[in-house]
């Protein structure tokens, strides 16, 4: 009996249901052993390391970097003898290769593939298995494959979107003829712009009265000139930048957002952060300015829990939570991510600021978790890092509060009936207007200006 096993792309959380191949730590032939690491994979949220289920030998890599890869799929063969049964992946190659997507994706899961030979690793989710598929770069002026395979269909109709659809019943073409490169085989834009290139005559009448759109499906028109080349650079999104963008996406679309300002002298609080980071308790906490914003966030979120709200839309109802997962917005190498700290109200200053600088320098690492980058309540924003005194940040989605605060300049301000060089911040705070009024959101950021401000109100407020 062979005892070779494939280890599926596993199910990471959060709904997930694909990731990106970003680097392999070992190579056909090599020797791993149980819990090593063997590949580095992106999903929309961050980038994982996924160990191994087996100590054995690496026998293939069945996906290479850059694949995006299903959850469920095979992405390597491990020859690891002494392996539990119950862990064997049996499935033959053949089926996995030909397995059809999940329900998920439009389409119903491979009927053929018993859940018993599925490997059953922690984590691991569908019944059906999803084959890897390779990236593909826009071409602006893609060309259709001399041969593939039929397009998949979804209860008789080819897999499309309704205005892919249009499209085609404007040029007259029959989809049922076009091969679909999208996610699970669905016809794409570019997929019908390729097959209007390369089809000799329509396969049905067009409608009549409409104009032809196919340069409008090559991203041209008849009177555009081609590209030339060097001038433009098209880059996929994909990953964190893709969730990141959905997001913001429907951050905009589903909250009525409002933002209020307010720029204050924050002295006294610079020179406590000095003070701390002096002090013998604090040694190796790495206290900075954040830690103080965080503070006074967490203690004003005490008396305006609106801000630590959500709106369920599919209940109609408003959702209070009595704890705060405390987000901050961390530049990321792979773009930004919002991290956030667990039941932040219950740590003491000095483990807030540690735990503030352990999770920001694993998100500037790419180390961040699923766990890390989920259900976070409120977050906060440093912009002043950049050198900009203020912005209007935008809401994660399901949150009803950011604060984002700017550089601290020295400037000229009115301090004791004169004018002096003093620490001043501008601090902005964005809010979803359906669960927080301006009242309420002004008389919130008064109060973390007023910590900030005259920080004795850090023992004052405990």
């Amino acid at each position: 009996m062979s005892d070779r096993r494939r280890f599926l792309l596993p199910d990471l959380g959060e709904g997930l249901t694909e990731a990106e191949i970003v680097a392999w730590h070992v190579a056909a032939g090599d020797e791993v052993q149980l819990n090593q690491v063997l590949v580095e994979v992106e999903t929309e949220k961050a980038v994982v390391e996924l160990p191994s289920p087996y100590t054995g030998t690496v026998v293939e890599l069945l996906a290479a970097p850059g694949d995006t890869v299903a959850v469920g799929a095979p992405i390597v063969a491990i020859d690891a003898p002494g392996a539990e049964p119950g862990a064997r992946d049996t499935i033959p190659a053949a089926t996995a290769a030909d397995a059809a997507p999940t329900e998920k994706a439009g389409r119903k899961p491979a009927e053929n593939v018993p859940a018993e030979n599925v490997a059953v690793l922690v984590g691991y989710g569908p019944s059906g298995v999803v084959p890897s598929r390779r990236r593909r770069r826009r071409s602006a002026h893609p060309e259709q494959p001399a041969s593939a395979p039929a397009p998949p269909h979804n209860g008789g109709r080819p897999l499309a979107a309704p205005p892919v659809r249009f499209m085609a019943r404007q040029e007259g073409v029959d989809l049922g003829d076009v091969v679909g490169h999208g996610p699970g085989g669905i016809i794409t834009r570019a997929d019908l712009a390729a097959h209007l290139a390369g089809a000799p005559t329509p396969a049905v009448a067009p409608v009549p009265g409409r104009a032809p759109v196919a340069a409008h499906l090559a991203g041209t028109t008849t009177q555009a000139a081609a590209p030339v080349p060097g001038r433009e650079t098209r880059s996929p999104v994909r990953g964190i930048q893709k969730h990141m963008a959905e997001a913001m996406l429907r951050s905009v679309a589903t909250a009525p957002q409002a933002c209020v300002f307010l720029t204050l002298d924050v002295t006294s609080t610079t020179d406590l952060v000095e003070r701390l980071r002096r002090n013998r308790h604090f040694e190796g906490a790495h206290v900075t300015m954040l830690t103080l914003v965080a503070r006074a966030v967490l203690l004003a979120l005490r008396e305006h829990a609106a801000l630590n709200s959500s709106w369920d839309e599919a209940t109609v109802e408003v959702v209070t939570k009595h704890y705060v997962n405390l987000g901050i917005a961390v530049a990321g190498p792979h773009g930004l991510v919002v991290p956030n700290i667990k039941d932040a109200q219950d740590l003491t200053l000095r483990d807030l600021a540690a735990a503030l600088s352990d999770l920001t320098s694993r998100a500037r690492a790419a180390r961040s978790t699923t766990a890390d980058l989920s259900g976070g309540t409120f977050t906060i924003t440093n912009v002043g890092v950049f050198g900009v005194d203020a912005g209007v940040p935008l809401l994660n989605p399901g949150e009803a509060g950011i604060l984002a605060f700017g550089a601290v300049q020295r400037r000229p301000w009115e301090h004791d009936g004169g004018v002096a060089l003093r620490d001043v911040v501008t601090l902005s705070l964005a809010f979803d207007h359906r669960l927080v009024d301006g009242q309420a959101a002004s008389r919130f950021l008064a109060e973390v200006g007023e910590v900030l401000t005259d920080p004795t109100n850090l023992i004052a407020l405990v």
